[in-house]
């Protein structure tokens, strides 16, 4: 089993929004009993809250359910998460420092790396303030880059059919 955490800063619009496509891109694979997904946020601001309401109404349009609560990431996470994915170069910064040794420090991702089509763009952009075309905006990039994540777990950990 390999368990995937997405972090953003609040857990309300990116990370949520990511787990939502990655839950969804995983099971239409066939894989769910061999991937597992949740997200988190560096902040404790919004714990307990569900994903923004324009995040949920932004995936929906799409087929896509944000059911997540927020919480915090906590150092504990790195023993549970194979790959720890941070939303952009900011929440890596806040990740590497909770992270307690090497190998915790090697499952922190950016996950806009997975995405081929976006090298010079490392970070998904924070919504929050953005409007609607703000939140269609990150679900894409988070789209692309959850397919290219898939397609490395598959390959790197031999989960083809």
């Amino acid at each position: 089993m390999y368990r995937l955490c997405f972090v953003c800063l609040g857990n309300i619009c990116r990370s949520p929004t990511a787990e939502g496509i990655m839950v969804t891109l995983v099971e239409e694979a066939g894989l769910a009993s061999k991937i597992r997904v949740d997200s988190a946020g560096t902040s404790a601001w919004h714990v307990g809250e569900p994903a923004d309401q324009r995040s949920r109404d932004c995936a929906e349009r799409r087929g896509v359910r944000l059911p997540s609560i927020s919480r915090q990431f906590v150092v504990e996470d790195f023993e549970r998460f194979h790959y720890v994915l941070a939303m952009d170069r900011d929440n890596r910064v806040d990740l590497r420092a909770l992270a307690s040794d090497p190998v915790a420090e090697d499952r922190i991702h950016l996950l806009r790396s997975f995405d081929t089509a976006s090298k010079h763009e490392p970070d998904v952009p924070d919504p929050y303030y953005a409007g609607d075309a703000g939140f269609d905006r990150v679900f894409d990039i988070c789209a692309a880059a959850c397919r290219g994540l898939l397609d490395h777990v598959v390959e790197r950990h031999g989960l083809g059919a």
